[in-house]
Order: C-alpha cells, then structure tokens, then sequence
C-alpha cells in the first residue's frame, strides 16, 4: 500500500485517495458475491484542501492489537499494458539500476553495469523473477505484528521454505490462524482472524470475447494474471502448517 495513499476516516472507515479504475472495480463487487470479501466501499468524498477520497471500510477496526500481512497474488504484479508501452520507446534508467543493485549486484549484464542503467521493460520483468511472484504466484509484500515488528523486507523472498518461514512468524503464537482462506489482505488477533481481497487499481475488465482461466501460464497479450495459481499454493502453504501443527 502506497505511503500517502490513506488517511484516517470516520469511525470504522479509512478514507483512500481516489483512483478511478478501482472505485469502478468496487461498485461493481458491492453487488458481487465477493462482496463480503473486499472492503465495503461507502462512497467518495472531497477533502478541504480539493483531494478526492474513496471511503471504505477499515478493516482492522474490529481487532485488538492486530497482525496484519499483506500478499500480492498472481504471477506478476503489472498490467500487460504497462509493459507494452514502457517497450514502446525503452528508456534507459539510472533510477531502476541502482533499485536492481541494491538487491543484486549481479543482476545487471555487463553492459548495464557500463551505462549503469537499465530499460524499464528489463527491471519490471527482473523485479517477478526475484521474489516468489514467478515461482508461486504470489509474494509476501509486508508484515506487520501485534507487538511492533513491521517489515517490508520480503523482496528477495522466493522460495517455497523461505515464504513458509515468513509466514510462521507472521502466526506465531496464534496457531488457529492459519485457517484462515487465502487472499491479499491477513489480519488476526488473539482470537480471530480474517482476509480480504484489496487493491483493485490494476484490474481491469477483460476484453470482449476474452476468457482465461487464472492458472494457465502468462504470455504476454493472453491476459492471464495467475491469481489460481497463487491461491493454490498458499493455501498448500497454510494446509502444509496446519499438519505440521497438529499433535
């Protein structure tokens, strides 16, 4: 969740600031069957200084010291529009190699480590490989705990044991939590737990006479975002914990 994007609300709502593609995606699941899995979108709003807001529901209001994860599922995490126009007229970019260096020194080629810039075509792709978005479906973007432990440092998260690892920390203490089902949003407390499907920027509808499946591999133009695929394996995941957990 982008830093500034939220602002507090009235009681049991948190105002976020207004993207048009998502409040459109949220009128629409108001009348889904996936209601009650998504914040309840309660309308939009225009602060004093001019900014527009959507206001939802907040959805740690009704927890005790909650802990909260954060995932974003799918095989990659940009729109297939996205990349077609950042390949339109690649730039090199100065900004998007020192981001690759900072993880991976040995990352860029040799010849980006002598023009110590990259395309961002070649980082947006680099950026799924490194993280368990290509090799699971989805990725660990932050946790935060109960008791003042929050990190976003999951980047390099790639593995099956490593996503697992993170993923007993975020429950520790809390065995029952990982009942839990699978989506992008994990909050528990002492003694409840929940999730939620959020963020809806990036969706978008498909076009007329296009069906996918969610779990087919993604070429690019065949839209599939692998959003099964990510949901399968948290949930072996969570399953996986829980046997391990039983006496």
């Amino acid at each position: 969740m982008a830093k500034g994007n939220f602002r507090a609300g009235d009681e049991g709502t948190i105002q976020k600031r207004l993207c048009g593609r998502e409040q459109e995606c949220l009128k629409q699941l108001m009348l889904d069957p996936l209601r009650p899995y998504v914040p309840e979108y309660r309308g939009q709003i225009v602060t004093e200084d001019g900014e527009d807001f959507l206001q939802l529901q907040d959805l740690l209001g009704e927890f005790e010291e909650p802990c909260v994860m954060d995932c974003k599922i799918g095989v990659r995490t940009y729109q297939e529009d996205e990349l077609a126009k950042a390949k339109e007229k690649p730039k090199l970019r100065k900004d998007m190699y020192d981001k690759m260096m900072l993880i991976d020194k040995s990352a860029p080629t040799d010849e980006e480590h002598r023009l110590k810039a990259v395309t961002k075509p070649r980082y947006m792709v680099w950026r799924e490989t490194i993280s368990s978005t290509a090799t699971l479906g989805f990725r660990i973007e932050g946790i935060r705990k109960s008791e003042g432990f929050s990190s976003k440092d999951f980047k390099t998260t790639r593995s099956r044991q490593q996503v697992k690892e993170a993923v007993t920390m975020f429950t520790e203490g809390y065995p029952d939590a990982v009942f839990i089902g699978s989506s992008l949003l994990f909050v528990h407390d002492a003694s409840h737990a929940s999730v939620w499907m959020i963020d809806f920027a990036k969706t978008t509808p498909l076009p007329p006479g296009v069906n996918i499946s969610h779990g087919a591999p993604w070429r690019p133009g065949n839209h599939e975002d692998g959003y099964l695929t990510g949901i399968t394996s948290l949930m072996s995941i969570l399953r996986e914990m829980d046997a391990e957990a039983s006496p």
